[in-house]
């Protein structure tokens, strides 16, 4: 097992070691040198502090953590066969003619009785108050609504409208910000897939949820205990002290405080450039937890999920028991160490239970309620995930109980990338990696003439290229995960069962309940050596 993690070092931090000898437990350098110009994180909070506990630049980048793990999804690895072909289709025969790969059915669906179809079992993850999500948001939201996927509006969002209007009980009225957000994704719905908004301390405290509900008519609504990026409430940054003070009166914590003089004379010296907003840690209870799904229930909402992060084992069956007694449509559980960019950057390393621990445990109390004929909340793996293999494996390790995968920074990536690509096309200066596949759009995006003919020659123009390009990767993630689906003979995601995969260490076998590779299928190889 190589280093866990460098504590020192990270790009993520803009800092590096000068030694290639490092202590592993502290990450400093072996030989640390006075008269170093730098740049290890500890030589950069010197002169810089607080800015040091945040990847960067704010708004630009979405962070993982890089820590090694003993134990990770890449030990698993998926079975294959010779023989077999399941969720085929009632009727239709198995064979070479029928069970072909594009014969795969990628759709999905969740919910306790008012089910939402997918075409895909993917949601975002939640995409909420920072920056790069405000700013990509058109690329996001339209490449989900055309791809029929689940996109999550995540907390904060109205909170830091600077246009958002209270009412005299400080209750929201108006917030364009999030009309936009959620119009922009119902302007090019296709049918599966749906917008749904997340609450935390604050949006309750401001009647998020009776706004969406009574404005947009709003199907779902997310409550959220926590992320796998953090154990402390949503942050943002922002580099002026009117709007600092302006979040501040709205109820915010702001950090370093803009009220204080000497925090004003460091703002006006130019030392300090930006503050943090942060959100209120919640307190959960299991009675306070059943009110609020019925206090939502009685506003209108049709279905409701609950999001909760990496914490500990007790947190984890707080939410599979209360989620199952509550009836919550979907039940996000997420794994540490990702976020979309404004995360403490040594939470993320050193934070948490890892996805494939936590996603174990969580298999294994589910099928602990279901033993007792509880039923369980439909459940969403999310962590670290980022293609179809990952995909087929969070299924298959949470099966029967998991029905999508919630993915954060690899959907954003497309988004992104499409956004850049117009501007280096308008700036012709495509790079080659781009420019090598021609030097139009209609070249360079494969599926370009597949989403004009979804929403048509006059509004192709409107779509932008983030869109297409997050369209793009959903369609390579449906094409790879029917061809996995096919050679382990499964024609549905509902036929994906635990036996599919192998574990490639007896360390994972340990942890995940997944056979050692050594052992898959072993009884059945050996009754056949001796038929």
């Amino acid at each position: 097992m190589g280093n866990l993690s460098r504590p020192n070092s990270n790009d993520a931090t803009g800092t590096a070691n000068r030694s290639r000898s490092v202590v592993p437990m502290s990450g400093l350098c072996s030989r640390c040198v006075d008269g170093c110009t730098g740049n290890c994180e500890v030589f950069k909070a010197t002169f810089r502090g607080r800015e040091l506990l945040y990847p960067g630049p704010f708004g630009e980048v979405s962070a993982g953590a890089d820590k090694d793990y003993p134990v990770d999804y890449s030990h698993l690895n998926i079975q294959g066969y010779a023989l077999g072909a399941k969720g085929l289709g009632e009727g239709m025969p198995a064979g070479p003619d029928t069970a072909t790969f594009p014969m795969v059915n990628t759709e999905a669906e969740y919910g306790w009785d008012k089910k939402v179809q997918l075409t895909l079992p993917v949601l975002t993850g939640a995409l909420g108050s920072t920056e790069i999500a405000r700013k990509n948001w058109e690329h996001f939201a339209i490449g989900a609504a055309l791809s029929g996927i689940t996109i999550v509006c995540g907390e904060n969002v109205c909170g830091i409208d600077p246009e958002l209007e209270l009412d005299k009980n400080r209750k929201v009225t108006k917030c364009p910000e999030m009309d936009r957000r959620i119009e922009v994704y119902r302007r090019y719905h296709q049918g599966h897939g749906e917008i749904l908004v997340q609450l935390n301390v604050e949006d309750t405290r401001l009647g998020v949820a009776e706004y969406v509900n009574n404005k947009h008519g709003l199907d779902t609504i997310e409550l959220k205990w926590g992320q796998g990026a953090k154990c402390i409430g949503g942050e943002i940054k922002v580099n002026s002290i009117e709007r600092a003070l302006e979040l501040q009166r709205r109820g915010y914590i702001v950090t370093p405080d803009p009220s204080n003089n000497s925090i004003q004379a460091a703002f006006k010296d130019g030392a300090l450039r930006e503050f943090e907003r942060h959100s209120r840690m919640g307190f959960v209870s299991e009675e306070g937890f059943l009110g609020e799904v019925q206090r939502l229930r009685e506003i209108g909402f049709k279905r409701i999920t609950l999001k909760t992060g990496a914490y500990s084992l007790r947190e984890l069956a707080m939410a599979i028991k209360w989620g199952a007694k509550a009836k919550i449509d979907l039940l996000t559980i997420d794994g540490s160490g990702g976020g979309t960019g404004m995360s403490p950057w040594r939470m993320m390393e050193e934070w948490g239970i890892p996805s494939i621990y936590l996603h174990s445990a969580a298999y294994e109390f589910c099928q602990k309620l279901a033993d007792r004929d509880e039923r369980v909340p439909d459940i969403a793996f999310a962590g670290g995930f980022s293609s179809e293999d990952g995909i087929f494996k969070g299924l298959a390790l949470g099966s029967p109980f998991v029905k999508a995968i919630c993915m954060g920074r690899a959907l954003m990536i497309p988004g992104m990338v499409g956004k850049n690509i117009s501007k280096w096309l308008k700036e012709d200066k495509l790079p080659k990696t781009v420019s090598r596949f021609g030097s139009t759009v209609e070249e360079i995006f494969v599926n370009y003439e597949t989403v004009k003919e979804l929403v048509g020659t006059d509004e192709i123009k409107n779509i932008p290229l983030g869109a297409i390009g997050l369209y793009s990767y959903g369609d390579k993630i449906r094409v790879g995960l029917q061809q996995l689906m096919a050679g382990t003979r499964n024609f549905s995601l509902s036929s994906i069962s635990r036996k599919d995969l192998m574990s490639l260490t007896e360390e994972c076998a340990k942890v995940t309940g997944i056979p050692y590779l050594m052992e898959a299928y072993k009884e059945e190889a050996e009754a056949i050596l001796n038929s």
